[in-house]
C-alpha cells in the first residue's frame, strides 16, 4: 500500500510513521512522498533524514485553504506518487472537496480530541478550557466538513488534577504517534476496511 504523507509543522507524527516503517511495524504500507505547504517546515526535514522523497507545495496566498489555481498542481503532485492511501499529519489547511473527489475514500486525518468534540483549530486548549477530564485523539476519514468524516479508532487520555496544557498536549502527542502508524498498518493489511 503505497502512502503520502501531508503536514505543515514539525512532523512528529510523520516521524513515528517512519520510525514504525523502519521497525517493520507499518504492515504492508510503504511511505513513497512527504508534502507540506510549508517551505521550511519540519516535516520535509524529518523526510530528508530518512530518505524520503519529499516536496514543497506551493499552497498560495490564502491562510486556511490551498488557492483553487494551485489545486491542479497539488493534484497531479500527488497522482505522480500514485498512493493508496494519503494521511494528513498535522496539515494545517482545509482540504478542498476538488482533492477530496480526486482522492475519494482515500484520505485519513489525525486529530487531537475525541471527536466529535472539539473540532477545528486548538482542539487541546478547547478541551482544557472545557476542563473536560478525558480527551485524546481521533484518526478518521476526510470529507468535506471539517473533522467530520468516519470515525476509523480513537485513543483516550485522562487529563489529572496535576496537568498543564502542555503536558496535556505532550500526552496527547504520545497518543497521535501510538495510533496513527497503528491504523495506516492495520489499513494496509485490511484489518480496517477502506470506506466505501
Amino acid at each position: 500500500m503505497k502512502v503520502c504523507i501531508l503536514g505543515s509543522g514539525r512532523g512528529s507524527n510523520c516521524q513515528a510513521i517512519l520510525e514504525a516503517s523502519i521497525n517493520q511495524q507499518l504492515g504492508l504500507a510503504k511511505i513513497v512522498g512527504i508534502f507540506s505547504d510549508v517551505q521550511e517546515s519540519g516535516i520535509l526535514q524529518v523526510a530528508e533524514s530518512y530518505g524520503i522523497e519529499n516536496h514543497f507545495l506551493e499552497p498560495g496566498s490564502l491562510k486556511a485553504k490551498i488557492d483553487k489555481k494551485n489545486e491542479p498542481m497539488w493534484i497531479k503532485s500527488l497522482r505522480g506518487h500514485n498512493p493508496d492511501l494519503i494521511v494528513l499529519a498535522g496539515f494545517m489547511r482545509i482540504v478542498s472537496s476538488s482533492l477530496i473527489r480526486a482522492f475519494d475514500g482515500r484520505i485519513i486525518n489525525i486529530h487531537p480530541s475525541i471527536l466529535p468534540s472539539f473540532k477545528g483549530l486548538h482542539a487541546i486548549q478547547q478541551a482544557w478550557d472545557h476542563k473536560v477530564k478525558i480527551s485524546g485523539c481521533t484518526v478518521h476519514w476526510v470529507s468535506e466538513g471539517i473533522d467530520s468524516g468516519q470515525i476509523i479508532a480513537q485513543a483516550p487520555v485522562r487529563i489529572m488534577n496535576g496537568d498543564s496544557l502542555s503536558k496535556l498536549t505532550q500526552k496527547i502527542q504520545a497518543a497521535e504517534h501510538m495510533l496513527l502508524p497503528w491504523v495506516i498498518s492495520d489499513l494496509s493489511t485490511g484489518a480496517i476496511p477502506f470506506i466505501q
